[in-house]
């Protein structure tokens, strides 16, 4: 990786840096007709795709059958590690479900209610690697909201991956369609004669799938639009260079595309982390892979004047995921108001959130952690504002509510108030 000075980043490296995108625009066209034509012909268009884009004919869109047997067959240690990482991502969604509530404001009683959407669709990625992980991540959630029908799709193969189809059961989708790309966001967002049409789509996935959910954007809700994975690493004197470069070479073996960056105060910390980020690189599996992204020029090994020249530089980034492996993790992270997950101290892989700590790694990217969270229970709930006013607080409201809708020339709402006064 090539060592810069944030402070000698030129316009265009900044560019490269900070404007991150999904790629959509470059299939958007291509997607559009994908999803007009799933629209219309249903599952004989959804067939065809998977022959043209997976190489796979599907007689059978309805896999749900075989993901207990999957359970039931893969290796102990592999069952026991799905059914670990499910229980924790479920333990801490499970904190998150909000109460019901009703307060009094001086005899106007208000509140709120939540209740859950009825059906959702969650995109399980795979051709290149299979993610049973995404799996947890998407459907654990909505089933603690309280879903009632999760209908999960995910890329059909001659074969599919066991794991996989183990955490769907045992994350406890209901239904399970062997589809994938546009054509499955599509299937989801209309419905077809084989899947269900849903209220909203979440899960990560290529630019295909990624352009697909902005289409259908509107006509179905979806979660965001995510693009390649990214880390950003804020690092002091005290960071143990082989830990930092391992986050970055795990992030980096996700996608060529991948934004793989570290900003440090420490010069010769830099240089050493840039030489262990090569040294660990070369024994990975995914060599070429992680090392195109390593190399692209939205990653890098940046050096700052200072530690806060670095955290103004991470709040601009808005990570995906960002790791705090500095002195005072506290400090840092209170400075700190855009990050779509965060990893505090040596300890905290980024790894640890993308399996089994619990955090869901369904997280925004490009920046969008300036704007909205990552992937929660709040995704799946629908509120409901709640009020009863008793006649003294109507009367005690009645002058700014009747002057308010004089103001705004709607008579008939200040009537609705007044006549409720009249002898």
């Amino acid at each position: 990786m090539n060592v810069r000075a944030v402070a000698d980043l030129g316009p265009d490296e900044r560019r490269a840096i900070f404007e991150r995108d999904a790629g959509v625009d470059a299939v958007r066209s291509d997607v559009a007709d994908i999803v007009d034509r799933v629209r219309e012909e249903g599952d004989v268009a959804v067939r065809e795709f998977c022959a043209e884009f997976d190489d796979v004919q599907v007689a059978n869109l309805d896999v749900a059958g075989q993901c207990e047997r999957a359970y039931e067959a893969i290796d102990d240690d592999v069952r026991e590690a799905v059914e670990t990482a499910a229980a924790n991502v479920r333990e801490f969604h499970e904190a998150q479900v909000p109460d019901d509530w009703r307060d009094d404001f001086d005899g106007r009683e208000l509140g709120r209610r939540f209740r859950p959407l009825q059906r959702v669709g969650v995109y399980a990625p795979g051709g290149t690697a299979a993610y049973p992980s995404s799996v947890i991540m998407g459907v654990v959630p909505a089933v603690v909201a309280g879903v009632e029908d999760v209908v999960v799709c995910t890329p059909p193969a001659d074969e599919l991956n066991p794991v996989t189809l183990a955490a769907i059961h045992v994350a406890g989708a209901d239904e399970v369609y062997s589809v994938g790309g546009a054509q499955a966001v599509a299937a989801m967002a209309y419905g077809t004669e084989s899947i269900p049409a849903v209220q909203k789509i979440v899960g990560p996935g290529n630019r295909w799938v990624t352009a697909a959910k902005a289409e259908v954007q509107g006509d179905v809700d979806i979660d965001f639009l995510a693009g390649p994975s990214e880390v950003l690493v804020l690092a002091d004197e005290t960071a143990e260079p082989a830990f930092v470069a391992a986050d970055l070479v795990a992030q980096a073996e996700h996608d060529e595309h991948a934004s793989v960056v570290c900003v440090t105060d420490d010069e010769a910390l830099a240089e050493r982390i840039a030489a262990e980020v090569e040294a660990q690189v070369a024994d990975a599996e995914r060599e070429t892979v992680a090392r195109e992204a390593l190399e692209n020029d939205a990653s890098g090994v940046l050096f700052a004047r200072s530690m806060s020249e670095a955290i103004l530089f991470a709040e601009e980034y808005a990570a995906e995921h960002l790791s705090i492996q500095t002195d005072d993790e506290e400090a840092v992270l209170d400075r700190i108001d855009s990050a779509g997950s965060v990893f505090l101290g040596p300890y905290t892989p980024v790894a640890a959130g993308d399996y089994a700590s619990g955090t869901n790694h369904v997280l925004p990217t490009g920046g969008g952690a300036k704007r909205h969270g990552g992937l929660s229970v709040d995704h799946f709930l629908r509120s409901t504002t709640v009020q009863r006013l008793d006649r003294d607080a109507l009367e005690d409201l009645s002058t700014t509510v009747t002057t308010l809708a004089d103001a705004e020339g709607l008579a008939a709402h200040a009537d609705s108030v007044r006549r409720r006064f009249e002898d």
